[in-house]
């Protein structure tokens, strides 16, 4: 009988440590193919109306980029955090605390701070998600209690942070009761590229938030690859045991890759908040804390490939409003797609370490493969004698 078995490489292949986040994707467009015609749908047409057409207008690549930025900035911050084999589940949460905390400035101090608000509002929503980060590290650090769980968890705690404050001291008083504040003003607002001459973005919702997503792309890469702090953190990861024996701090590494994926959070939820949202309500669960998981997977903790996965997940989003208005497909669908990601990645990654090979119960193959071992164990004179 005839079939196949994996068997373990010795060293990881660099060949498909390049080619599973491709062939994953290429496996989610055929499984997409296959799952459009099962709905009943052309799956050409289906194609085109979820990849395609939501980026063939200037304010389709508008929103394109405005999704795809706040996924980048997380998954950047994730990326770090993953090196040091520190699992950060609850970006979500921590995008939420630094929307407060910008959220925070621009209504108390919008009148008064001028120009200077904004820079303030940036560091503020930073400062935030570290913050809230911070207490998942202390938890590991400090009691070994598992990061995944901790950081989960305080994300719905953010949640009820924001549902608090925007029914209740920061609702807006003439909202007729609905839950959220008051809009905000220029001051408090990053500018719109149409605002600044881009007549190609007129009408466009894209604004100068993506520029803290551009500067943090080379810092992050640089912070990984060219300093000490990012070789501790990649060593932590890969050999915890050698880490130790050279003295890297443990403690070190978790607070600094805490800190470093809460920052970059925070920085995220002030895009959104001081962005396209202009303001802060209850319907703001956008949910890309936990897509950014899938980014960093897809990008293989890489900085560099990172905004190239957030493009792809973006685009996902855009597909399932897309298919929704035009097909009358759940919008729901989008998550399918992620899924499908997810899971044929997490296959492809299986063959960076193993490999397959054809086995044949009872046949030459295992016979061969003894006589090979037994050949091997032998000394080099045994057979001549």
């Amino acid at each position: 009988m005839i079939g196949f078995e994996l068997v373990r490489r010795a060293a990881p292949s660099r060949h498909m440590q390049v080619l599973a986040p491709v062939q994953a994707v290429l496996l989610t467009l055929l499984a997409g193919l296959a799952l459009f015609a099962a709905l009943g749908q052309d799956p050409l047409r289906a194609f085109h109306e979820f990849f395609i057409a939501p980026v063939s207008s200037a304010n389709g690549l508008s929103e394109w980029l405005l999704k795809a930025s706040p996924l980048c900035l997380i998954g950047l911050g994730l990326a770090v955090a993953y090196r040091a084999n520190v699992w950060n589940i609850g970006a979500e949460g921590q995008m939420y605390i630094g929307g407060v905390c910008a959220t925070g400035l621009a209504i108390h101090f919008q009148d008064s701070w001028g120009p200077f608000l904004l820079p303030a509002m940036i560091v503020a929503g930073a400062l935030g998600g570290m913050f809230w980060a911070s207490i998942t590290a202390l938890c590991r650090a400090r009691f070994n209690a598992s990061e995944i769980l901790v950081s989960l968890m305080l994300t719905y705690v953010a949640n009820m942070v924001v549902k608090y404050l925007v029914f209740g001291p920061w609702q807006d008083p003439q909202a007729n009761n609905f839950p959220l504040t008051v809009e905000f003003q220029d001051d408090a607002l990053f500018p719109l590229f149409a605002a600044l001459g881009w007549e190609w973005f007129e009408g466009a919702r894209l604004n100068l938030s993506i520029v803290i997503t551009l500067v943090a792309i080379p810092l992050a890469w640089f912070f990984c690859e060219r300093t000490f702090a990012g070789f501790q953190l990649a060593v932590a990861g890969v050999a915890p045991a050698a880490a130790r024996y050279a003295g890297f701090s443990a403690p070190r590494a978790v607070w600094v890759a805490m800190l470093a994926s809460g920052g970059a959070a925070g920085l995220a939820g002030v895009s959104e908040v001081a962005g396209p949202i202009g303001q802060l309500n209850d319907r703001w669960t956008p949910e890309y804390g936990f897509t950014a998981i899938i980014v960093a997977a897809l990008a293989r903790l890489n900085p560099l490939a990172v905004p190239f996965a957030a493009l792809l997940m973006a685009l996902l989003y855009l597909g399932g409003e897309s298919v929704q208005i035009e097909l009358q497909l759940p919008k729901s669908i989008s998550q399918v797609f992620q899924g499908l990601l997810l899971m044929f990645l997490l296959g492809s990654e299986v063959l960076v370490r193993f490999r397959l090979r054809r086995r044949r119960e009872g046949g030459s193959v295992q016979a061969t493969e003894r006589s090979v071992d037994a050949g091997a164990r032998r000394s080099p004179g045994e057979g001549q004698r």
